[in-house]
């Protein structure tokens, strides 16, 4: 760690970056937040935690960059720092609206040493992916009952198979130097209601639940597959069935 305060050009010649980047669905964008920690065997501590985190993509809507060049190392107020994570957030936008979007977390973690089991490889490239999936649900809300939509990502294998967890992958420190991590997401094309019993599925489409009255903001059908409400899209069109807008 004798070179722990520069960020490149290292007297050993090793990089000590990595770039991060993404393969994600259109429009859809992430933003993330580098967590630096102590290194091992330092004692010191950063007054407040200040300048403890760098971030990218802060202002995704306006300047977006894909990719991200990450310093392993940093030192802070005379404090040797290691990066700890990367807190990812990746958002998808379903409207014109500044409103429309939604997202969803997910993150890379480093280690000194990281179990063979969770060890992630790398291409002769020196490209490491780790993978998600996400889905939209829908809802409606408020008292004209607009649809809104809420991003939810789940970790999964090349494959695509799915795992209870937010997307990950952990890295050891020593892998990183000069490689590439890149996070695939791909999206479901089927949409779900987010909650429960407030849709009901037809033919062509999901049709909105009456509830007790048009005012009833909850609207749970409730054994009710007769009576449906129409409901308004993020754009103001009035519609009577999702997606199709209309039968």
């Amino acid at each position: 760690m004798a070179c722990m305060g520069i960020l490149t050009g290292c007297s050993t010649g090793k990089s000590e970056t990595f770039t991060f980047t993404a393969d994600l669905p259109p429009n859809f964008y992430y933003r993330a937040s580098a967590v630096y920690v102590p290194a091992k065997g330092e004692t010191c501590t950063v007054p407040g935690g200040k300048n403890t985190r760098v971030g990218y993509n802060r202002h995704w809507r306006k300047d977006y960059k894909n990719e991200s060049t990450i310093a392993l190392y940093r030192t802070v107020s005379g404090c040797p720092l290691v990066i700890s994570r990367i807190r990812l957030k990746i958002y998808g936008i379903y409207g014109t609206d500044r409103n429309d979007y939604s997202g969803d977390d997910a993150i890379v973690v480093t280690r000194e040493v990281v179990p063979t089991e969770f060890k992630k490889e790398f291409t002769p490239e020196g490209v490491s992916a780790f993978y998600g999936r996400c889905k939209w649900y829908f809802r409606t809300m408020g008292k004209t009952r607009v649809l809104r939509k809420i991003l939810m990502c789940k970790d999964a294998d090349a494959n695509g198979k799915l795992t209870p967890y937010k997307p990950w992958a952990p890295y050891a420190l020593n892998q990183l130097p000069g490689k590439t991590v890149k996070i695939k997401i791909t999206l479901d094309k089927e949409e779900k209601p987010y909650m429960k019993d407030t849709w009901v599925k037809v033919p062509n489409g999901w049709k909105r639940c009456m509830g007790k009255s048009f005012e009833d903001q909850s609207a749970f059908c409730y054994g009710n597959h007769k009576d449906f409400s129409s409901y308004i899209m993020p754009d103001g069109k009035q519609c009577t069935i999702y997606p199709g807008c209309t039968e």
